[in-house]
């Protein structure tokens, strides 16, 4: 199995499939960030990764990006990547706000790599 934790620091390529102000398809929420997938790897859930895009303020089809955080959720088996352009930072208390409109059904940490 993935440890999902493992793509921390690394530069990804995710397909955006719900563009900033998209609709989720059954719970009728609005995507205030781009959200999307790695295509090809697949998260403990047997479902391609997830992946959150923060940092990026307009809609996009894929993203070359810096995964800054997982997600890990202790209540779910979907762990989510978080990407950003590279050299953008955020605090896990900025992520946790960032994605409380989807993360808030759930019990998760948020995993970083130490800074030094």
């Amino acid at each position: 199995m993935i440890q999902t934790s493992e793509f921390i620091g690394r530069t990804l390529t995710i397909h955006i499939d719900r563009a900033m102000g998209s609709k989720h398809p059954q719970h009728r929420f609005i995507y205030p960030v781009n959200y999307g997938f790695l295509p090809g790897i697949f998260g403990p859930d047997g479902e391609e990764l997830d992946a959150y895009l923060l940092g990026v303020f307009a809609p996009v089809a894929t993203y070359t990006g810096v995964c800054i955080a997982v997600i890990h959720r202790l209540d779910d088996e979907d762990d989510k990547l978080v990407i950003a352009p590279e050299g953008v930072q955020y605090t896990p208390d900025q992520i946790r706000a960032l994605t409380e409109f989807q993360e808030r059904f759930f019990t998760s940490q948020i995993v970083q790599k130490p800074t030094r």
